[in-house]
């Protein structure tokens, strides 16, 4: 189990079974698969696109992070409050990215934080040097999370299922 600040949690790692049934929008499935009851969060918004992205890069590269992608599970209560992960390979200079989301029903709690916050303590255990974040302009919740954790924006760009996104960066050791 992992404390951070006062929010206490488990992280589940999920299998390419448990993405490939949630991009099928199956949670029960998924649940099954996962060991933990997955809320209907993890199929709506567009992600079923990613589930189905992430379970390909698992299945060509089970060794390597890209496409990990964790269940976080607040404890005691045992209630899956979100999900991050990483978004593709570390690049050449040993960049890799990062996301995160926070089920509607635990919002405004900081579990966003909580779970980047874990997020960047394992790119560093996997060797990263620069840790990014893309962001919608809109979403303001996740601009003040990782703005919170020392990320500073370094551009932008078109993302073909989510639209423009900022872009931010930070050393993956503080």
């Amino acid at each position: 189990m992992i404390k951070n600040s006062s929010r206490r949690m488990r992280l589940v790692e999920m299998t390419p079974q448990a993405m490939s049934a949630l991009a099928a929008g199956d949670t029960a499935t998924a649940s099954a698969e996962a060991g933990v009851p997955l809320t209907e969060h993890f199929v709506g918004d567009g992600l079923r696109a990613l589930w189905r992205y992430r379970a390909g890069l698992r299945e060509t590269a089970p060794d390597r992070p890209q496409g990990r992608v964790w269940a976080v599970v607040s404890e005691p209560e045992g209630v899956v409050v979100g999900h991050g992960g990483f978004q593709a390979p570390p690049d050449d200079e040993g960049t890799i990215e990062i996301s995160y989301s926070v089920d509607p029903a635990a919002r405004r709690q900081g579990w966003g934080k909580v779970i980047a916050t874990e997020l960047l303590h394992r790119a560093a255990d996997e060797g990263a040097r620069t840790v990014r974040a893309s962001v919608a302009p809109d979403n303001t919740a996740s601009l003040a999370v990782i703005t919170a954790l020392g990320f500073h924006r370094t551009g932008e760009r078109w993302d073909e299922e989510d639209g423009r996104e900022l872009v931010f960066e930070r050393l993956a050791h503080p």
